[in-house]
């Protein structure tokens, strides 16, 4: 093993390993949320997994961004089949380890090229519809961590950064075998066009080969270690979030169980109520609370919505209470709930978006409880949860199947359940549904009173005709 593999090794095993240790306290702060039964199903999982997380089913409701997504995402895929050659190369000290698939290396080194050089075009225009136009309204907003835009360039920046140092490698190796009077195994249409830019001495060459291969690699393996400070990890997360999303009707809530037991107990006095949990030293264990006040009285699926948000604001877009002017954004719950689980338990941030300019989270909701921290009232407010129409217009218009319905309903649970702290108009149509037996308050001997009043109308009706 030369000098060179040794260093490449280190390099890559530190890495690899950075990232790993950080993935590792994300996956740790996901488990922390309740247990949820996600067993079965599975065909119709993948296919779900295919169609919204790889086919990007859902970004097409929006043409033009979606086209241009997809080149970046297509690109990102295919090119990092040419990672695992340079990994391969750089422990093993072989040059074009793949060559031996002959003509399917060809075409593969030529859609790298193809797709290298759409990508920097739809980084040009990402980057220019970000910084050059009018600010689309859901790349703003007080939820947003301090450095959004500064996030967003960064990455385009390295996407850019990789491309020129994938095309630097190819053009100076391609040129530097046709000097040598050799053949450089595979298809490369775009370095071709670039030969006659890089200089025709041999060392020179070499150098920029060198350059190129070290800098694409160390560049992946840095972008790698970016990703969890980014909202970018969802090019990862998305896929077992998707595959974990639900599968009941959008809009379905889920019940209680020990409410569920406790009326079929009522209506059936044979039903056996099951015992109670036990606990890890043999002792009963402590009542599960109805609702959620923190972010561990969330199931585990929220908690992986919540590292899995892209931070694009669609839901915030079409929520109709965030639209007519309402405390209320989607968007805002669901990073909410990431930063309270890391506040909480593990930060897995190797950078710090909020020390770079960070005001206030947010300053207008002054009803938020800052010596009790928790997610409810710490960092969400009740206002923001009764703003909920309950719409699914959220769930519907995220791209990678993140519900924050789910946790605004938990958290609205238990705000009714746990503190009897519902809006007054809820408490009255509480009371009707106790007494009544309806939501109205009208006696149930009067309810169909509206019929009787309606068959003496169209009875005089047909007198007068």
């Amino acid at each position: 093993m030369t000098i060179q593999n040794l260093i490449f090794l280190l390099v890559a095993v530190a890495g690899i390993g950075l990232f790993v240790w950080q993935v590792r306290k994300i996956r740790a702060n996901i488990l922390v949320g309740r247990d949820r039964e996600m067993s079965g199903h599975v065909g119709e999982r993948l296919n779900k997994m295919l169609l919204v997380a790889f086919g990007q089913q859902k970004m097409f409701k929006r043409i033009t961004p979606a086209l241009l997504h997809m080149v970046v995402y297509v690109g990102f895929l295919v090119i990092n089949v040419e990672v695992i050659e340079i990994l391969i190369d750089g422990i093993f000290g072989t040059h074009r380890v793949l060559q031996f698939l002959g003509p399917v290396y060809d075409a593969l080194m030529a859609t790298n090229e193809v797709l290298g050089a759409l990508v920097i075009i739809a980084v040009i225009a990402f980057w220019w519809r970000r910084n050059r136009t009018q600010p689309v309204r859901r790349f703003t907003g007080p939820e947003l961590r301090a450095w959004p835009k500064l996030d967003a360039n960064i990455i385009l920046y390295i996407e850019v950064i990789l491309m020129v140092a994938l095309f630097t490698m190819n053009t100076s190796d391609l040129k530097l075998h046709q000097l040598r009077g050799e053949d450089l195994p595979g298809a490369f249409p775009i370095s071709s066009l670039l030969t006659g830019l890089f200089p025709s001495n041999l060392q020179a060459l070499e150098v920029l080969e060198r350059v190129g291969w070290w800098a694409h690699i160390v560049g992946i393996l840095l972008f790698l270690n970016y990703l969890p400070s980014s909202k970018h990890f969802h090019i990862i997360i998305s896929f077992p979030n998707v595959y974990y999303s639900r599968l009941v009707p959008q809009g379905q809530f889920s019940n209680v169980d020990s409410i569920t037991h406790e009326v079929k107990a009522m209506l059936d006095p044979s039903y056996q109520v099951p015992a109670p949990a036990v606990g890890p030293d043999g002792s009963a264990a402590a009542p599960t609370p109805f609702g959620a006040k923190d972010v561990d009285d969330l199931a585990w699926t929220n908690l992986m919505n919540a590292y899995s948000c892209t931070e694009c604001g669609r839901c915030t877009s079409v929520c109709p209470a965030n639209i007519t002017g309402k405390l209320l954004s989607p968007r805002k719950i669901i990073m909410d709930t990431r930063d309270r689980v890391e506040e909480k338990y593990n930060s897995p941030l190797i950078f710090q978006p909020n020390l770079y300019g960070a005001e206030a989270k947010h300053p207008e909701q002054e009803q938020l409880d800052k010596a009790n921290h928790t997610l409810l009232r710490g960092y969400v407010t009740p206002e923001e949860l009764w703003a909920c129409t309950t719409c699914n217009a959220c769930v519907e218009a995220c791209p990678v199947n993140i519900n924050p319905l789910e946790s605004i309903i938990e958290m609205r649970r238990f705000l009714v359940l746990e503190e009897s702290a519902a809006p007054n108009s809820l408490n009255v149509m509480f009371s009707n549904i106790e007494n009544n037996g309806a939501p109205w308050a009208f006696s149930p001997s009067d309810r169909f009173n509206w019929a009787d009043d309606l068959f003496v109308s169209e009875k005089e009706a047909v007198a007068k005709s």
